[in-house]
């Protein structure tokens, strides 16, 4: 008997989004920028980790993860600096890992979650739900009984389909996050998992920190799974990360947009989730120095995208009348 598909539907938009993408994927490949540079592939590697983490509620600042795999002392949370080596140590395992294979993904788990919860690299033995970043319940997961079988069969669906990568391993992302397969880390692990996906269609995924687009959309990322949640498919899940995609090799490839379109368009989507955007904040989000920050948030206020507000004994910034009129 045939196996049933995953439900959702292939829209217009999912097409558009596709071909976008593919053309910036030859665009970025030419370059050979994010493979030929072990730097820029390390920084990319570390946004990737730290912002997949911070979905996670990991305290640890870009500044922060980067000593710590630099073997430097931090002060923070034993588990967090735990989280940061985990997630390293199987990121850099990427390229060894079969994307379709249930061993591999059991094994992925309990790297990134040894010493952090008993049962890692093991199906949950109990009932779980699943909560967002404001511990909103967005769904039950799978009963145990039925964790192995609906893994195996997605695992085997997303190496049997015969539709663009795109959007195997985007349906893959959303259905291996219902099924909800293991006690904890499965948001770490569903993101891991795409990217491996991704990189066995094309080399440049495995240095792309899609990671970075989606904490910076987190709140979007939550709706648009509730959304599929309760529409029964994945489509707008589907849509939303193929949006995220695009914007990460937009960010790379300087293509679509200058990097100063490409900077606002970041600052944009964090305050959609903040109320005020900090220097420390542009540091973080573009690794650059307090001044260059000055520099950017300075000329955002210059054209009216943003307003100089007090925050306690600080300086921040907030979305200005002209950008509220034209985002």
């Amino acid at each position: 008997m045939k196996k049933k598909d995953p439900p959702f539907v292939i829209t217009n938009k999912i097409l558009a989004l596709t071909a976008e993408i593919s053309e910036l994927v030859g665009r970025v490949a030419s370059t050979e920028k994010l493979s030929a540079d072990p730097i820029l592939r390390r920084t990319n590697r570390i946004r990737s980790i730290q912002a997949s983490l911070a979905i996670e509620q990991n305290s640890l600042t870009l500044d922060q993860v980067t000593a710590v795999l630099s073997g430097k002392r931090v002060l923070a949370p034993p588990k967090d600096i735990r989280e940061v080596k985990n997630a390293y140590e199987i990121y850099e395992k990427l390229d060894q890992l079969d994307p379709f294979s249930l061993e591999d993904l059991l094994l992925a788990h309990q790297v990134m979650m040894k010493g952090l919860v008993p049962e890692n690299g093991e199906f949950r033995s109990k009932d779980v739900g699943v909560v967002d970043q404001k511990g909103n319940i967005l769904h039950f997961g799978t009963l145990p009984a039925y964790v192995p079988k609906l893994v195996y069969e997605l695992l085997g669906w997303t190496r049997d389909s015969h539709l663009p990568m795109l959007i195997r391993s985007s349906v893959f992302h959303y259905e291996f996050e219902l099924i909800h397969p293991f006690s904890d880390g499965n948001g770490r692990v569903g993101r891991l998992w795409q990217t491996l996906l991704l990189s066995r269609w094309q080399p440049l995924f495995a240095w792309l920190p899609i990671e970075s687009i989606i904490h910076n959309r987190q709140e979007e990322y939550y709706r648009a799974f509730n959304r599929s949640n309760d529409e029964g498919d994945s489509t707008v899940f589907v849509e939303f990360m193929l949006e995220a995609i695009k914007s990460a090799l937009e960010e790379v490839s300087g293509s679509g947009a200058n990097k100063t379109e490409i900077r606002w368009r970041r600052i944009r989507d964090f305050l959609s989730n903040h109320d005020v955007i900090m220097n420390a904040d542009v540091r973080e989000l573009f690794d650059v120095s307090a001044a260059t920050a000055n520099r950017i948030l300075s000329g955002f206020c210059e054209e009216g995208k943003l307003v100089k507000t007090r925050v306690g004994k600080y300086w921040g910034y907030c979305v200005g009348k002209k950008a509220r009129k034209n985002p």
